[in-house]
């Protein structure tokens, strides 16, 4: 087995990371920064338009061009090449950190791709990566184009440059997004879902999806298709008209219970007035029927955030949660698969980890967006955010997973590439808080012994210490309270039956989160976040040999140090990869750290 096809492997097996630990050490996956995506920026160059849709719908494709690296095919089904939204895909050529090596473009007039795309066809409304279906030894890809005319699923051979070497269409097949579910038949070749939430299967747009089942010819095999809506496949009662059941991703979750048959999550995400909801269906290992099936949506079965139900700029209302979504393995080490999911039209948009119990019940789950998660994201308003997610894997060969997550909605559209990291938190024995230090962000009052704010779950208080980069964390499971401390505070016996954790993880910097450092000395740091150039001004006017100015990466690795000899400092990460990095500042004796974000 060659090295793309066993890395390509690894990335569909829909990768069930398990915690590697014993009985007193949790490992939880979290925030260890991103890399945005968008012509011009994450090293992704193309003359894309606004309107193009870039990042539409997206799928880790394998190492197609065989340097070890998995990269990546990305949907502009509005792409204008030859015709008006005739559409295009990009394959982008990844780096190990994130960023982009070069792409190749497939359209009307780019990449070898010899079918006539007409006005209005949308091609790359959906892509999958789906291996190797003509036993090349490169990856190839599925994408879906709609339009009257040309409505289809293409399977494309690649040569090793992202080219087309070849194709088959698969015509008549409505997708407006594809989900690769690995191999559910075991007959070497990874499945697809076509996702048609328009589809008026037993009302006006309740939604279908079919599984699809292909040949060695590449070619579906129609007589295995297997339909879900509301009059096929075993679904039954439950969708209503408007519910779009389907959305634009469905994501196999592996088989949650352990009684034989796979879950596979599908969104509905215009179900509650458009507040949005998720099925989980239980597949029959036979036939792909529904044999079960659970709801989830605010208030039901363990989800309990509060979805917006107001009126969007686009004509429509609601969160959309559950638009689209992607399995992500077992991301708080309870056995259990988790899924990531998101609500893009909740205000900037909002991803969810949504944690998942073996009953398909939501246990816990963790926002991500502009204040949530760890990320430090800049989001614009209305940017929908998740409105389109895919699994990477181990992009970096570290241990840590990525995650694609589009937006940039009105723009030329974004991805957002997100690392999550494993990190132990250790548990110290018996009942124990951390007392003393900074507190860096606590929900409970010691004074009044009551919680100041929501209560939280272990797996979101680990977040907070994420955020925080908190040396040690206090959590008590009968109440929700969770206390982050710095490396100051000292371990003490609780008497609330608290329990104390050491965060593995802890680089060692704590970002201010004030510019006034001490009564006479205050500090800036801008642009933040930037692409090249931060400048440090301080309000210090006399300096000494001692005063210095670092840049840490997020592990604490020192990557410059220079002195400090007025009341601004310049400082170059032109040369630095996007991500998070630290500015320690240190003048007359006082010194303050800074989180600054590189695009």
């Amino acid at each position: 087995m060659n090295i793309r096809t066993l890395t390509f492997l690894l990335a569909t097996a829909f990768l069930i990371i398990t915690r590697f630990a014993n009985a007193q050490t949790a490992t939880q996956f979290g925030p260890d920064g991103f890399v945005q995506i968008e012509d011009g920026s994450g090293g992704f160059f193309a003359s894309i338009d606004a309107g193009d849709r870039f990042s539409r719908d997206h799928d880790v494709a394998g190492d197609i061009n065989g340097d070890g690296v998995l990269d990546l095919v990305v949907g502009a089904r509005s792409d204008d090449d030859g015709q008006t939204d005739a559409g295009a895909v990009y394959i982008l050529f990844m780096n190990s950190d994130g960023t982009v090596q070069s792409n190749q473009k497939i359209s009307n007039l780019e990449g070898g791709f010899t079918e006539v795309l007409v006005e209005n066809n949308f091609f790359g409304y959906g892509v999958a990566g789906i291996g190797d279906y003509d036993g090349d030894g490169i990856p190839d890809i599925a994408v879906s184009a709609l339009s009257q005319a040309n409505t289809a699923v293409f399977i494309i051979h690649l040569n090793a440059d992202g080219t087309v070497k070849d194709y088959v269409k698969n015509s008549n097949i409505t997708a407006q997004g594809l989900s690769a579910i690995g191999d559910l038949n075991n007959d070497g070749k990874i499945d697809l879902v076509a996702c048609d939430p328009s589809a008026n299967a037993g009302g006006v747009q309740r939604g279908a999806i079919r599984i699809l089942f292909f040949d060695d010819n590449s070619e579906v095999i129609d007589a295995n298709t297997v339909t879900i809506s509301s009059t096929q496949g075993g679904f039954g009662e439950g969708l209503e008209n408007n519910d779009r059941f389907g959305g634009r991703e469905v994501a196999m979750l592996g088989d949650l219970d352990g009684d034989g048959t796979q879950e596979l999550a599908v969104g509905a995400f215009m179900s509650n007035e458009g507040k949005g909801a998720i099925w989980i269906l239980s597949l029959d290992a036979n036939n792909y029927n529904v044999v079960s099936k659970l709801k989830i949506t605010e208030g039901m079965n363990g989800f309990s955030d509060e979805l917006t139900d107001s009126a969007n700029p686009n004509g429509t209302s609601g969160a959309s949660f559950g638009h689209s979504m992607c399995a992500a393995g077992d991301l708080n080490g309870d056995g259990v698969p988790d899924l990531i999911t998101g609500a893009n039209q909740q205000e900037e948009g909002s991803g969810y980890i949504l944690y998942l119990n073996s009953d398909k019940t939501v246990k816990t789950y963790t926002r991500i967006n502009n204040i949530d998660g760890g990320f430090d994201l800049n989001l614009e308003s209305e940017e929908r955010f998740s409105r389109s997610i895919s699994f990477i894997g181990d992009l970096r060969g570290d241990g840590t997973i990525a995650v694609n997550i589009g937006g940039g909605a009105g723009t030329t559209g974004i991805l957002y590439l997100l690392f999550f990291k494993p990190c132990d938190f250790t548990e110290e024995a018996g009942f124990n808080h951390w007392n003393g230090g900074n507190t860096l962000f606590s929900n409970w009052s010691h004074a009044m012994q009551m919680l100041t704010s929501d209560s939280l779950t272990f797996e979101q208080c680990t977040f907070k210490a994420f955020e925080t980069d908190a040396a040690y964390m206090t959590y008590n499971f009968n109440d929700g309270r969770c206390i982050c401390k710095d490396s100051d505070a000292i371990l003490t016996e609780s008497t609330e039956l608290s329990t104390a954790y050491s965060n593995e993880c802890f680089s060692g910097f704590v970002s201010s989160n004030s510019n006034q450092l001490s009564e006479d000395l205050s500090i800036d740091i801008y642009p933040n976040p930037t692409v090249s150039e931060v400048i440090l001004t301080t309000s210090e006017i006399s300096f000494s040999a001692k005063d210095e100015i670092r840049l840490y990466n997020v592990i604490g690795e020192l990557l410059y140090t220079s002195t400090i000899k007025g009341q601004q400092t310049k400082l170059d990460l032109s040369a630095y990869t996007s991500g998070i990095y630290f500015i320690r500042a240190e003048i007359n004796g006082v010194s303050g750290t800074f989180k600054v974000l590189k695009e």
